[in-house]
């Protein structure tokens, strides 16, 4: 089994619906950001698609560089690694190895596919949901204003680490919001996510310290509900 070989069929990709190595999340948004992995099967992080003080002032520059570079690049650099330690246990027979790594692997490829989304979820203006999103949302939720207000109580509950996340339910043709322990404990099978709030003290704590419901609060000012719908839109489009 070749590394390509095995990326198409790995367990993980064929569980997380919208993942593959072409940008399926949102065609073409943001020059490309959402594919994540090259021609050859490895996972890469594209560039950044706007300068680190473009979300300013509700998330520093400082936060963005760490968080993108390292915490973000970190977790693509491991789900790489992880994939080599899958192959070689493989070829050496050794599935306790397998075990293990296939344990971190769905970590990290979690985390690459969350962060990559949550940077494209954002904007430094304020927009609203509209057209298909917004019907969506009133049907699901009774309101707009009620499922942001959703959306950001899940956000601000997390137990330890995580993300809150609005998701397209492929099966029911349905919105749903979803916590997200670590990058990948809680989650739904067939279940997209379309909107994905970080809320780790890694993507806040310089500016907001311990104030993890004032940074939801403020985030939630700036979401990119224009690039939510796009996903949504090329989400249902998967689902037919």
């Amino acid at each position: 089994m070749d590394r390509r070989e095995f990326i198409k069929n790995a367990s993980v990709l064929t569980a997380m619906s919208a993942v593959s190595i072409n940008p399926v999340f949102a065609e073409g948004v943001l020059n490309g950001f959402d594919k994540l992995a090259d021609e050859n099967g490895k996972f890469v992080l594209q560039p950044l698609p706007y300068k680190t003080n473009f979300l300013e002032p509700v998330i520093d520059e400082e936060t963005v560089y760490l968080h993108y570079t390292y915490h973000h690049g970190g977790a693509v650099k491991k789900a790489n690694k992880d994939l080599e330690m899958i192959q070689k246990a493989l070829k050496e027979n050794n599935l306790a190895e397998v075990d293990y790594w296939t344990k971190k692997f769905q970590y990290h490829f979690s985390s690459h596919v969350l962060h990559t989304i949550y940077w494209t979820n954002l904007t430094n203006k304020k927009t609203e949901p509209k057209g298909t999103l917004k019907k969506m949302l009133e049907r699901e939720f009774g309101s707009v204003d009620k499922a942001k207000a959703l959306i950001a109580k899940i956000s601000k509950t997390v137990v330890g680490a995580g993300w809150g996340i609005l998701g397209y339910q492929v099966y029911t043709d349905r919105l749903v919001c979803i916590q997200s322990e670590d990058h990948h404990h809680l989650t739904q099978w067939g279940v997209i996510p379309l909107l994905a709030i970080d809320v780790w003290e890694h993507s806040y704590y310089l500016k907001y310290k311990n104030r993890r419901g004032e940074y939801v609060d403020k985030i939630m000012n700036i979401i990119n509900w224009d690039n939510v719908a796009e996903r949504l839109e090329v989400a249902r489009k998967l689902a037919k």
